[in-house]
């Protein structure tokens, strides 16, 4: 089981009803870690209260950052849920599936929430391990973000009695490596192909950058391979000198 219950985060959320909303569909099923990603309105908002139904204390505890990538740094498995195709090769789950998943995971675990209009952007889903979707009417699919949440919530909570496998000493040097890890290797493997002139012709260099961050962000990078990888890119970086 992994590290604590899973986190909700909430991406750009605008409305502070919808907040409140989200806080007591989480509290119906157990869950209490709420992540604010740049709020609309502001952080705290009146509007919240009302809406949550006496979960205010998921309210009260929730903690606000000004990017997705700062509110998941501490994270090693991110879930981005969305229900568009974003063309990227990154395993599609439904929210049963995924809470299994979960379960069986070592280390923190978060679930991205879009903003009530457009869902997540390219740039959140990117940082994304693995997707939820749900099979709903492709003819009609708009799920607003407390039934959004209410779905996975109650996936979560039918497998909260899973049995927690604690982890070895040994197990312990393969842990998953965080999300702030995979952010770090993909920057200084990004600033040295950029220096070495990879990113060839200028044209194409954004869609080859999403496809390197997409490469690094599938799941079961350890936090001992990323540092042996950022390891190796050092010593490439380096003026070669023969003995």
């Amino acid at each position: 089981m992994s590290t604590g219950q899973p986190i909700i985060v909430l991406v750009k959320p605008q409305l502070g009803e919808n907040i409140g909303k989200a806080a007591r569909a989480m509290l119906n099923f157990g869950l209490t870690d709420m992540r604010i990603v740049d709020p609309r309105d502001g952080w705290p908002n009146p509007s919240a209260g009302p809406t949550a139904a006496g979960a205010d204390n998921v309210l009260e505890e929730a903690q606000v950052f000004a990017t997705t990538a700062e509110a998941v740094a501490d994270c090693s498995h991110v879930y981005a849920t969305t229900v568009r195709k974003r063309g990227m090769t990154k395993e599609v789950l439904t929210p049963a599936a995924a809470a299994e998943d979960m379960a069986a995971a070592s280390g923190k675990c978060a679930i991205l929430f879009g903003p009530e209009r457009s869902g997540l952007e390219l740039v959140d889903v990117e940082l994304a391990r693995k997707i939820i979707t749900v099979p709903i009417n492709p003819e009609f699919g708009s799920l607003n973000l407390a039934q959004a949440v209410i779905l996975v919530a109650y996936e979560l909570s039918k497998l909260d009695g899973a049995e927690t496998v604690q982890p070895t000493i040994e197990t312990k040097k393969r842990e998953p490596a965080k999300q702030i890890e995979l952010d770090q290797f993909y920057e200084h493997l990004e600033r040295a192909l950029d220096e070495a002139g990879y990113f060839y012709p200028p044209d194409r260099a954004p869609a080859t950058k999403v496809t390197l961050r997409n490469m690094i962000t599938k799941p079961a990078w350890t936090n001992e391979e990323v540092q042996t990888w950022r390891g190796v890119i050092s010593a490439l970086e380096k003026p070669f000198v023969k003995k």
